[in-house]
């Protein structure tokens, strides 16, 4: 499985609110068309981004029906990781996303220690993600973080 696409809203910032922007509607069709996404922001203020609100604004209700996603934060302590859970998750869900996993919440101050988060966060996941037969969700986070080697492999059946 590989990364399509990824979606740097700052690029567009100029057309953001402009409802007729062609430029801008083009960016939500892969999304909409995708099996598998992350949805990263920055915290700020407690909640996502402006930005990313009027990105998810795009789609109408239910817009991103059977999408399943992973929302990520990227935090200032951990005392901010809750905000992913009562502010983003529920947006995603309301736009039909399913959200198997519990939040990615990402410190930034604990930039250079990323793998070994990411690694961890991937562990307690893993079981969560295979009982929704979702183990492949699992390795296309690991493939797109950049951790392949320690991806979790398919385990047999039976």
């Amino acid at each position: 499985m590989k990364v399509d696409q990824t979606i740097e809203l700052a690029e567009v910032t100029d057309e953001i609110f402009e409802w007729s922007s062609e430029r801008f509607d083009a960016l939500t069709i892969p999304l909409q068309t995708a099996t598998y996404a992350i949805i990263a922001t920055p915290r700020y203020k407690a909640s996502y981004t402006g930005l990313r609100k009027a990105f998810l604004d795009r789609y109408d209700a239910k817009g991103l029906h059977g999408l399943i996603a992973v929302p990520v934060f990227t935090i200032g302590s951990p005392a901010h990781a809750l905000a992913v859970e009562v502010t983003l998750r529920p947006s995603l869900v309301e736009l039909g996303v399913g959200v198997p996993t519990t939040v990615f919440a990402f410190p930034t101050a604990q930039f250079d220690e990323r793998a070994g988060i990411l690694d961890e966060w991937i562990e307690t996941q893993e079981s969560s993600l295979a009982r929704r037969g979702l183990s492949r969700f699992g390795r296309t986070i690991c493939t797109a973080a950049g951790r392949a080697r320690r991806c979790p492999r398919p385990r047999p059946r039976g």
